[in-house]
């Protein structure tokens, strides 16, 4: 029975579990993003968030932590370097689950999962965005060009009926 036990087993037993993991873990450091299964990005992203935040303080027992979990050198070094750099100032949430439809053979839910500030559409389209005004349920402020049209209006109503 599986009382009380959280995390999803992926149908795999414990250290088939966790070489998957180490994989996915590897391969999203060092490609930014991976597609995968639904269920392996939710696992992946239980596994490898923890280790972002490890990785956050470079010092060589931070280190010796995450290289017990990746087992892989370039990753580490991947992991302390330029990523680390990029979620200095996060508190956390250093992963994205996008889901992008079912898979054709076994209809399986795929997603992509990737790190957060390594996305560079996203992010040059919050720069543009941030240049836009913002939008206000009130009316907003009114142009010089409305406000002189609006007053001219009345006028020229007024007067039409004067004239008549």
């Amino acid at each position: 029975m599986r009382h009380g036990k959280k995390f999803n087993h992926l149908g795999r037993k414990s250290a088939h579990r966790k070489a998957l993991l180490r994989n996915l873990s590897i391969a999203l450091i060092t490609h930014k993003r991976i597609n995968t299964t639904l269920a392996k990005a939710k696992a992946l992203r239980l596994f490898i968030e923890p280790l972002v935040t490890k990785a956050k303080t470079d010092t060589t027992h931070s280190r010796r932590v995450v290289f017990s979990y990746l087992q892989n050198k370039e990753a580490v070094k991947e992991l302390f370097g330029p990523i680390s750099a990029k979620v200095g100032d996060r508190p956390g949430g250093y992963v994205r689950i996008i889901k992008t439809g079912f898979r054709r053979s076994d209809a399986s839910e795929m997603a992509m999962i990737e790190l957060v500030d390594f996305n560079e559409l996203l992010l040059s389209s919050k720069d543009s965005s941030k240049s836009k005004r913002k939008r206000t349920r009130r009316g907003g402020k009114k142009t010089a060009e409305n406000t002189a049209a609006a007053v001219a209006a009345p006028v020229v109503e007024a007067a039409n009926e004067e004239e008549e």
